[in-house]
């Protein structure tokens, strides 16, 4: 179990598509994301304004990457606050294939466009 930067215990939960992060029990912050013909498409990054500036999303973007590679899935980062953790972090590097022509008519299609 990882720590915030004020010391409080934080716990990682993978959803169906989506990985939260919780202090103390509550919920906190979220990244969504897609599957899809072996990657995990990430899509956006949120953490409650009240609780930015202790790291969460760092660690909630560090265990989801993580539990991507356990999984056998690519990464394709959308949301930018993964794709800068991804630039600061290059040990997922064998794993991130880029933004696709075929991965945006995907998305296009599953947002109804």
């Amino acid at each position: 179990m990882a720590t915030d930067k004020t010391g409080a215990p934080t716990t990682v939960t993978a959803g169906e598509d989506t990985f939260t992060i919780a202090v103390d029990g509550q919920k906190v912050g979220l990244v969504a994301f897609v599957d899809h013909g072996g990657q995990r498409i990430f899509l956006h990054t949120e953490v409650k304004d009240e609780f930015e500036g202790r790291g969460l999303a760092s660690i909630l973007v560090s265990e989801a990457l993580a539990a991507t590679r356990e999984a056998g899935l690519r990464i394709v980062a959308v949301c930018p606050m993964v794709a800068d953790y991804l630039d600061r972090h290059r040990d997922f590097d064998d794993l991130v294939d880029p933004l696709t022509h075929d991965t945006k008519r995907f998305l296009q299609r599953l947002q109804g466009g």
